[in-house]
């Protein structure tokens, strides 16, 4: 059986619609997926860096949830990256992530309309993932296709917008619950 770690690296995720119900029905899924929750782990920003890569080494398959902040991860879980990532772990010629898989997954509160060369920000979605392209390939991780969600926002949270935002999120857990079966087969599903 392979092993999932999500990290998750919403800023406060109990203030969550979209991440938290994508964490919440992932972890029925795969009940045996270690998530880690970095706002409650580190409120106070000071990463256990030997804690987390433990938990890396033990990983097969890699997942960072997150909302997509000021088109990047939220400034915690870079934070982690950097304080975590580091040369000769992450990378170099005594790198020890080599070979697992990655799954980047998150929501954007913005319309899917704004990433594009003619939208509001004037660049695709795709456009912004070569930053983590680049760590994949600097780390050696066997990087997977991304799933994301747009219209995943803080504003204008009225009833009705909180149920279609559970309704996307829902819909965004499933697609990555179907990408970490493809690349774990041997895991066991909960139904």
């Amino acid at each position: 059986m392979q092993n999932v770690l999500i990290i998750s690296g919403h800023p406060i995720i109990n203030e969550s619609i979209g991440n938290a119900t994508i964490l919440g029905e992932v972890a029925k899924a795969l009940p045996d997926a270690e998530i880690r929750f970095l706002d409650a782990l580190y409120p106070d920003y000071q990463i256990d860096v030997e804690r987390e890569q433990e938990a890396l080494l033990k990983a097969d398959v890699i997942v960072w949830q997150f909302p997509f902040s000021w088109y990047s991860v939220p400034g915690l879980m870079k934070l982690w990256i950097d304080q975590v990532f580091v040369h000769g772990f992450a990378h170099g010629s005594t790198a020890k992530l080599g070979g697992k898989k990655l799954i980047i997954s998150f929501t954007a509160g913005a319309p899917e309309s704004l990433y594009s060369p003619e939208g509001f920000f004037g660049h695709g979605i795709e456009q912004y993932m070569a930053q983590f392209e680049t760590t994949a390939l600097l780390c050696n991780l066997d990087l997977q296709d991304p799933i994301y969600t747009f219209g995943i926002s803080y504003a204008g949270r009225d009833e009705d917008k909180i149920r279609e935002q559970k309704a996307m999120a829902r819909d965004h857990a499933e697609r990555l619950i179907t990408a970490i079966k493809a690349t774990a087969p041997a895991l066991k599903i909960a139904v």
